[in-house]
């Protein structure tokens, strides 16, 4: 059994109550923090928590406020209720309040924000896990996909769904699609819109595990929890060698991987660790 699994029922209160709210200023993100795990639960249940003119903004913001704590090893982001993320609000799509923008200017904001929301995720320097507790679809499936680990429930499902709205993608949907699953496949689920459920999820490699529905949160916060425990410098530096490792070839990536292995040796985290291994214990991590 992973020592990820269960808890037991009294453990996992004792999780939660060491947790602090956070005010993300709307009651449409939740945010919780505790010494090395922060976790962001989207809040409209009712619309399967699709993104919205108050979560949106409030979720970029926490994204970097998160982002910039040295208290914070680790971000959990799951939803409420039994989805994960609907993507954009349908609905909304037909209202036409609001200033008129030209093209220009509708896309210049769409991209500014598209770069503090699923950008600033690829780029957070620390581990990222998304709990799906059912269905991501369009830029919900992106936000999934910025992210580093996806935990899925049994009863969750992705789809691409724009082409079900005549719409091409946003949010990094393509590149991320295609980095997790290649470009056939991307190609495959970006055309159809088809559902994808959590089995075939695992087989693609759009999730790294799917856990019993039950069993969602508790396996996901002591999934994060136990990253948030790890040697922060490795992992940040990591991240930073897997984002080279997409884009440069065999050489170049082994060149960038040298300076940042003699970093992180210098690190007080390699250092704890290679004390623990002699004295056969558990290393117990610190902030760098």
């Amino acid at each position: 059994t992973s020592k990820f699994c269960k808890h037991s029922a009294l453990d996992l209160i004792t999780l939660m109550t060491h947790f602090i709210d956070l005010d993300t200023g709307t009651d449409q993100l939740l945010a919780k923090k505790r010494a090395g795990l922060g976790i962001l639960k989207l809040n409209r249940p009712n619309a399967k928590n699709a993104l919205s003119s108050k979560l949106t903004p409030a979720l970029r913001e926490m994204i970097k406020q998160l982002g910039e704590d040295d208290e914070v090893g680790a971000l959990l982001i799951t939803g409420a209720g039994n989805a994960f993320c609907a993507g954009g609000d349908v609905k909304g799509m037909a209202n036409s309040d609001g200033p008129v923008l030209t093209a220009d200017q509708k896309t210049l904001k769409l991209v500014e924000g598209q770069r503090q929301l699923t950008g600033a995720l690829v780029k957070f320097r620390k581990p990222v896990v998304a709990a799906l507790p059912g269905p991501a679809v369009g830029a919900g499936l992106s936000l999934a996909l910025a992210c580093d680990i996806r935990i899925g429930s049994s009863s969750s499902f992705v789809t691409t769904g724009y082409a079900r709205v005549g719409l091409s993608g946003d949010y990094g949907i393509s590149s991320l699609l295609t980095r997790a699953i290649g470009s056939g496949r991307a190609r495959e689920l970006l055309f159809t819109s088809e559902r994808i459920d959590s089995k075939r999820c695992l087989e693609l490699g759009i999730y790294n595990r799917v856990v019993p529905d039950h069993d969602l949160l508790d396996y996901s916060i002591n999934f994060a929890d136990e990253l948030a425990r790890g040697p922060r410098k490795a992992l940040a530096l990591m991240k930073d060698n897997l984002e080279d490792a997409l884009v440069l070839n065999f050489e170049d990536s082994l060149d960038r991987e040298a300076p940042r292995l003699i970093e992180a040796t210098a690190s007080s985290d390699h250092k704890e660790a290679v004390r623990a291994f002699v004295e056969k214990r558990k290393p117990v991590f610190g902030v760098n």
